[in-house]
């Protein structure tokens, strides 16, 4: 394989200018944060500035986006983020895509970097340019928000893959797992006002799939072929393939793909599965807009599009 692959040329009508985007990321828990990663790797209008992990197991999961990064020929800042949630012990202490690291070129050392002052640091030199795309438990975002409270008004915009919406399409009891792996997080970083809020969940997720087959059939691009082999893991116990992160990275591009709902979301601490559901009243001068229904077409297009 070579040691470099060049991104997708733009196309003509395309614009140049690009968007600056941190990622904040549970790598390995699920395998959509890989079709995540990618996307952002090969989407030209992304400049992807630094990727931070989140949740159990951070040197692991920040190997996996080191492979990534590795077949997409980029080198990315990847730093280790928090493991545990602000509350207690980790509800993620296992990676099973984990175990095709043996098969790919990646890093094994990170930078001794503070994940939390690498974020902060990166919104202050690009103040009002940088869109947060957090797609894990919210742990390093809300202690972002704690101990810096300068950086949230800093922020271009952020998109979080985090809650389930009451009174949507699709909602159920319990909670969204993001919401559920750090409630106390979650809740912080609801509260904390961010222009341009944006909030992505099963309500409009779990319309966008793939089954085993097609993932093999699709995924063919040299930055999709680890992802391919990593999502054995996921499909041995799973029929589906739901594209959670995916879509909260490609709404950044491409807003128009989902429809909007504004109001205002609060996290309700709970027992069990329960923990972390996400109230959620609906009005147009809510500080919060979440995805209420989304064009699976619109979104397979632009996802693919990317990967030439």
């Amino acid at each position: 394989m070579a040691d470099r692959i060049e991104r997708r040329t733009l196309s003509p009508g395309e614009t140049a200018s690009t968007i600056k985007v941190l990622f904040d990321t549970d790598i390995g828990s699920d395998i959509d944060d890989t079709c995540a990663l990618a996307y952002l790797l090969a989407e030209p209008r992304c400049e992807l500035l630094g990727i931070t992990t989140v949740s159990g197991l951070p040197v692991e999961r920040a190997k996996l986006a080191s492979v990534i990064c590795r077949v997409a020929g980029q080198d990315i800042p990847i730093i280790l983020g928090i493991s545990d949630r602000l509350d207690g012990p980790t509800r993620q202490p296992h990676i099973p895509p984990a175990s095709t690291l043996k098969n790919w070129a990646h890093s094994s050392h990170f930078a001794d970097l503070d994940a939390v002052g690498f974020m902060a640091n990166t919104i202050r030199t690009n103040p009002g340019e940088v869109v947060l795309v957090a797609v894990g438990p919210m742990t390093n975002v809300a202690t972002l928000f704690m101990a810096h409270p300068d950086v949230p008004p800093l922020l271009r915009s952020i998109y979080m893959m985090c809650g389930r919406f009451s009174g949507l399409p699709g909602n159920r009891a319990i909670s969204e797992w993001n919401a559920h792996c750090d409630p106390a997080a979650a809740a912080i970083t609801y509260s904390t006002p961010v222009d341009n809020h944006t909030f992505i969940g099963p309500d409009v997720t779990d319309d966008i799939v793939m089954d085993s087959a097609e993932i093999s059939e699709r995924f063919q691009h040299p930055f999709l072929q680890p992802v391919l082999e990593m999502s054995g893991a996921w499909f041995s116990g799973h029929d589906l393939l739901r594209f959670h992160d995916p879509l909260a990275a490609v709404t950044v591009f491409e807003p128009g793909i989902c429809g909007y709902e504004y109001g205002t979301v609060a996290v309700v601490r709970s027992q069990g599965r329960e923990d972390g559901t996400t109230n959620w009243i609906s009005g147009v001068e809510g500080p919060h807009r979440v995805g209420a229904n989304v064009d699976a077409g619109r979104f397979f297009d632009s996802y693919f599009s990317v990967f030439g």
